[in-house]
């Protein structure tokens, strides 16, 4: 039988992600269209979406928070190309873009003293194996795997090696040990369902240290550059954006962070999430077709959600469409360089009871394509 209860919101997208519930963009303050983002105005918005993510995040004193181009990629290049070369470097991944930016590592920068620590979807590399000596580049969560690094005990607090950490499918959604990562990047358009095209490069005061005292041998694209004259730029971390951002898309970012503090802040996200995980736990317990991609069950990403189905890879592909067809979830359909299967975004934007109407769907679907 098919099911007759839809979910209100059937975008479960892992990028861009679902708007916050009650979105409507007529509510967004638009002051800022037509102006220059350099007047007291633009500032002010720019500097607001800085020191706002700074305060609801909880970020320890001495940390700051820059808006830069590009997405969570430019973000993570800037570190990389701003801070690597000074140490040797462990690359930990184990799904697609952490394996990006080991290919960067080793083929862009031409760096040689690199240790690959490197596993198969859906487990962890050994992360016993990270030299505390060197700077360390990894994901938090691997938004491609569904696998998530369920601590950080693995750092060492007497490091002397930086923490790169690519947190895009993390921040907002999951507990982050702030005191042990050095460099965090995170977009907008992930936990928070804003829009596109800018990232978020938080560093630590080791990370400006690093700055501050290294150069790279190679040359800096200027949209890299975060020091001048030895120096970091500190407008960069005020809201004196490094190119012109879309102020469209700050409004909607500072609206995004507005829904935050209104449902109680981060731990309040976090809950949203993890209940969304919870429902999709329990469908999998009670349905022998369908497996989390993660094999481990702490490392169970509470965002992007990643399953096997015990189907051809053309008969998952026919599940996608029908559920797509039937305006019961967009966009599930596993990443492409992933193993065949579904990923469904379980973010706080996605509302539990969506996630609930939805599970029965699966089971359809899946029944469609294999009879």
């Amino acid at each position: 039988m098919q099911p007759q209860v839809k979910p209100s919101n059937p975008n479960f997208s892992s990028g861009p992600c679902s708007k916050r519930p009650g979105y409507d963009v007529a509510g967004l303050d638009l002051r800022t269209l037509g102006r220059s983002h350099r007047s007291s105005l633009g500032k002010e918005a720019l500097g607001q979406a800085c020191s706002k993510t700074a305060e609801l995040l909880g970020l320890p004193e001495g940390y700051r928070v820059g808006v830069v181009p590009a997405s969570d990629t430019g973000a993570v290049e800037m570190a990389l190309w701003s801070m690597l070369g000074a140490r040797p470097v462990d690359v930990v991944h184990w799904e697609s873009f952490g394996t990006g930016w080991h290919t960067d590592i080793i083929k862009q920068l031409k760096l040689e003293d690199v240790n690959s620590l490197t596993a198969d979807y859906g487990v962890l590399p050994d992360l016993t194996q990270v030299n505390p000596a060197h700077d360390v580049v990894f994901t938090w969560n691997g938004t491609t795997s569904g696998v998530k690094v369920p601590s950080a005990d693995w750092i060492a607090d007497d490091r002397e090696g930086l923490t790169i950490c690519d947190a895009t499918s993390a921040v907002f959604a999951m507990e982050m040990p702030w005191e042990k990562l050095d460099v965090v990047t995170f977009s907008w358009q992930k936990v928070l369902g804003g829009e596109g095209a800018h990232g978020m490069l938080i560093l630590s005061p080791r990370a400006v240290e690093r700055l501050e005292t290294y150069t790279p041998a190679w040359p800096m694209p200027k949209i890299f550059r975060m020091t001048k004259g030895g120096k970091l730029i500190e407008g960069i971390f005020r809201g004196e954006t490094i190119n012109t951002p879309s102020m469209l898309a700050v409004a909607d970012y500072l609206d995004a962070l507005n829904w935050i503090e209104s449902i109680g802040g981060v731990k309040e996200a976090i809950a949203r999430s993890e209940q969304n995980l919870a429902v999709i736990a329990d469908f999998v317990a009670a349905n022998d077709w369908i497996h989390f991609l993660a094999k481990a069950p702490e490392t169970l990403s509470n965002t992007s959600i990643c399953l096997t189905v015990d189907a051809t890879a053309d008969q998952v592909k026919q599940m996608v469409k029908l559920l797509d067809q039937e305006g019961v979830a967009y966009d599930i359909g596993a990443y492409r360089d992933a193993p065949d299967g579904l990923r469904i975004w379980g973010g706080a934007t996605v509302e539990k009871a969506d996630v609930e109407a939805l599970m029965p769907w699966l089971k359809w679907a899946y029944e469609q394509v294999t009879a």
